[in-house]
């Protein structure tokens, strides 16, 4: 795949549910970002790995697979910094200590102007 030239913000999605990740492409790509979508916590670690533009993470915390979304964040942290990280929900209530400094919490459902203000919040855009 190799280095994107996207001059904005790119905001990798981690959804399982398939039409909660479609409204998040809309949400995020009407915000002005570009949206790259993951099903799952394995291929988001692949899109990770092969992409270096990758500015947050906009996850579910209940995901399939390896990991669910708290030990998502916490591991993208460790292994990609600078990345920001924003973790939903609509069954999970997440406390301050949950996240990892800097990560930032969104009740599902959400609207497009609490998505837009997080993203630009995070990224300066």
């Amino acid at each position: 795949m190799g280095l994107s030239m996207s001059r904005r913000p790119v905001v990798l999605i981690v959804e399982d549910e398939f039409l909660l990740r479609m409204d998040a492409v809309d949400m995020i790509a009407a915000a002005g970002f570009e949206a790259v979508e993951a099903a799952d916590v394995d291929e988001a670690i692949g899109i990770l790995e092969a992409r270096r533009d990758i500015t947050v993470v906009f996850t579910d915390i209940q995901l399939p697979g390896s990991m669910d979304g708290l030990k998502f964040a916490r591991a993208v942290r460790g292994r990609w910094p600078p990345i920001k990280i924003v973790a939903t929900s609509g069954h999970v209530d997440v406390g301050e200590n949950d996240l990892p400094e800097g990560g930032r919490f969104l009740q599902k459902p959400y609207s497009p102007v609490e998505v837009a203000g997080v993203l630009r919040e995070l990224t300066g855009v």
